[in-house]
């Protein structure tokens, strides 16, 4: 048989898998759009009944080495760069007297900025339009999994069945697909958010605008904080952060009935702060909604299980302290695709995939895991100051 005949029948082999994706995320849409690229087929079973069902949450910073480079796998880079958002690379440092600790100003024009922000519905609008038709099938809840001699079967809400070559666990923190593979569960770090939203607010919230500025604020002091993001459309979203139990979030905390009496409970953890970050609190526009911090053990890792694998959030749930969730995922999504375009045999392909996730992970959890210590550390001001400081070696306002 001629090479280029081999080759083709190589081709026909890949594009006759059957490749499931459970999760619509930034990982799952990036595996799909990459396998796409390479004339493989793939279905993405995703449990909201459409891509604008629920918030898609703040804004990301994608990374050159991660984010960046698997939209480039995913022929995207370029799509994405007018729709990012390089101001938002401005960051500050506040204490509790809103004092400013550490300022990295704005990138100039021509600077460049090798992590330009870009909201989570704008990538993932992205990225559903580089798909084919029918490639996302909405509102299909995953009621149950099983392994087999001739592979993974999904059983549907509806009763329909699905069998497949390959299946990818790409459904975030609380994954259906995980237990195939691993019996970890996150575990409660410690630290509970409250997430908040002001609109307008270079008109409305002029003042909270000027203090949080292009990008990111933090402000630490007392071992909690208040940060701030500046998203798309004139939005800021606040996240209230504290060390506490992990009950303390979700038994009465936040009353939707009454979110004056919710935003009095949360004031009441920033008595002495300055009233222009207690405005974070209490000039908030939306709802005020809870999110207990979890994560997997760092290092999680599984055997082989023939057929299965995960991604993202699913294979190495952490904190959001490194700032690495979404932009591994994407580069996890961009990988095992490369994997499965290059090799005939699947074992083959989901093993080297893996072989390459593992490590990468667990160096990204554990700098989050270290760095959710310092952002609650009493001194976390000071820290974080000194650790910015030397990354940028003289490049911003102290």
């Amino acid at each position: 048989m001629s090479t280029q005949r081999r080759q083709h029948g190589q081709r026909g082999q890949r594009r006759r898998r059957r490749i499931a994706i459970v999760g619509a995320g930034p990982g799952g849409l990036t595996l799909a759009r990459v396998l796409h690229i390479h004339g493989i087929p793939s279905t993405v079973y995703e449990l909201d009944a459409s891509a604008t069902a629920r918030d898609q949450g703040g804004t990301l910073d994608l990374d050159e080495e991660s984010g960046q480079r698997a939209l480039l796998h995913a022929g995207l880079l370029e799509e994405f760069r007018p729709l990012s958002r390089p101001e938002g690379g401005e960051l500050r440092l506040l204490g509790k007297d809103a004092d400013t600790g550490f300022h990295i100003p704005p990138p100039r024009d021509g600077d460049g900025n090798d992590r330009p922000e870009i909201d989570r519905r704008v990538l993932k609008e992205l990225l559903l339009g580089s798909l084919p038709e029918g490639t996302v099938r909405w509102g299909q809840k995953v009621r149950a999994i099983a392994l087999g001699a001739a592979g993974p079967t999904l059983t549907l809400a509806d009763g329909t069945t699905v069998a497949a070559d390959v299946l990818v666990g790409a459904d975030g923190a609380w994954s259906r697909v995980r237990p195939l593979l691993s019996e970890a569960d996150p575990v409660y770090t410690g630290v509970s958010f409250v997430d908040g939203l002001l609109n307008d607010v270079d008109t409305r919230h002029p003042a909270v605008a000027e203090l949080v500025g292009r990008g990111s604020m933090f402000a630490l002091a007392d071992e909690k904080g208040l940060f701030a993001q500046r998203n798309g459309g004139g939005r800021i979203r606040v996240y209230i952060a504290v060390k506490a139990p992990e009950e303390w979030s979700l038994s009465g905390l936040i009353d939707p009935a009454d979110p004056a009496a919710t935003r009095k409970r949360l004031l009441d953890l920033f008595p002495d702060w300055d009233e222009g970050l207690r405005a974070l609190i209490a000039d908030g526009d939306g709802p005020l909604v809870p999110r207990p911090i979890h994560a997997l053990p760092t290092g999680h890792r599984w055997d082989r299980v023939p057929g299965v694998t995960l991604l993202g959030d699913a294979a190495h749930l952490m904190s959001p302290f490194a700032g690495a969730g979404a932009n591994l995922a994407m580069l996890d999504g961009a990988e095992l695709a490369l994997a499965l375009a290059a090799h005939d045999d699947l074992e083959t392909a989901l093993h080297a995939y893996e072989t390459a996730m593992f490590p990468r992970a667990e160096a990204a959890a554990t700098q989050s895991a270290d760095h959710l210590v310092d952002f609650f550390r009493p001194d976390a001001l000071r820290i974080l100051r000194d650790a910015f400081t030397t990354m940028t070696a003289g490049g911003a306002d102290r």
